[in-house]
Formats: structure tokens, C-alpha cells, sequence
């Protein structure tokens, strides 16, 4: 951590020497100046990698995670990648308008398709501008809505995509 606090401080002196930001008197303003020095530069940084193309389902199945432990899904079998789905009660469209509404307000998300049982929304991190894939399935016939979390590029997600899906139960519940 105090490697990132290096790199960040040093960013934003570099910020300050070649754009000529003055930091404010007030300390909420040094620290919106901190960040908004912090912010310029790091936006240059985009580890998005590129949008998959074999995703979606195929006979009821979302794609398989990868070996890496970067990936959850609801219809994995081994314990690593292994998430329950999610529920809901009631009409599916119902349950994919919702579920539309809870990934609409997090942050830093684009939702890239919603038709008919299926969503799929890309989520990016804040400070690197690493991209995750995320589908959900709607099962009706079992009243679940199946989930796949997967980080495009990278090994270890330190636990993002596990997270994600369960800050996403969280709100549907």
C-alpha cells in the first residue's frame, strides 16, 4: 500500500509541475485538488483489454470460467469459482428490469445488452481501468438467475468479482 501512496503522491507532483495546479488553502480542497491531480494521469491508464466475443448462452449454460481465480459462476462446479445464483420472485422481466436498476446505479458501469432472459454489463475498476464481464442468465424454469463474473485480463482479482455479485444479491434482496 505504501508503494501506491509513493506512486500517487509523486503523480500528483508531476501534475502539479506540468499543468500548474496550485492546491487550495482549505484541506477539502487540497484533498479535491489531490484527487483530481491523481485522477488526470490515471485516466491515461486502461487495462480494458478486449470484449469477448464467446460469451452468452448456449443451451442454458453461461461460458465456463477460466482456470485462473479471477472468474465466478453460478453453474461452476468446483468450489473456486463456485457462487450461488441469484433469486427472485415473480415475473423474469420483472426480475431483469430490477436487475437493470441495481447495475445502473454502481459505478463505472456499462450495461451492453439486455434482451429477453439475458444481461450482460461490463464493470471498471477506478484506479487502473481493468474491465470484468458480467452476464446474468434468467432461468425462469427454476426461478434463479444464473450469474458469470469474469476479469478479462490479469490472474487474481483479489476477490472483485466474488464481491460484486454479492453486493448485486445484496441490493436485490
Amino acid at each position: 500500500m505504501s508503494k501506491l501512496v509513493a506512486i500517487a503522491a509523486s503523480l500528483y507532483f508531476v501534475t502539479l509541475a506540468y499543468f500548474g495546479f496550485v492546491p487550495a488553502a482549505s484541506a477539502h480542497s487540497l484533498n479535491y485538488s489531490l484527487n483530481s491531480a491523481i485522477a488526470t494521469p490515471m485516466a491515461l491508464f486502461s487495462f480494458a483489454g478486449t470484449r469477448p466475443a464467446n460469451i452468452g448462452v448456449t443451451n442454458g449454460k453461461l461460458l465456463d470460467c477460466p482456470d485462473s481465480p479471477n472468474c465466478v459462476s453460478s453453474q461452476s462446479n468446483d468450489a473456486e469459482h463456485k457462487i450461488a445464483p441469484l433469486t427472485y420472485t415473480g415475473d423474469p422481466a420483472k426480475a431483469l428490469e430490477d436487475l437493470k436498476a441495481v447495475i445502473s446505479s454502481m459505478p463505472r458501469t456499462k450495461i451492453i445488452t439486455a434482451e429477453g432472459n439475458y444481461l450482460y454489463a461490463e464493470f471498471t475498476s477506478a484506479l487502473m481501468g481493468y474491465v470484468d464481464d458480467v452476464e446474468f442468465y434468467i432461468n425462469a424454469d427454476k426461478g434463479i438467475i444464473e450469474v458469470r463474473s469474469a476479469s478479462r485480463l490479469g490472474k487474481s482479482d483479489l476477490g472483485v468479482n466474488r464481491d460484486r455479485v454479492e453486493a448485486i444479491r445484496a441490493h436485490l434482496a
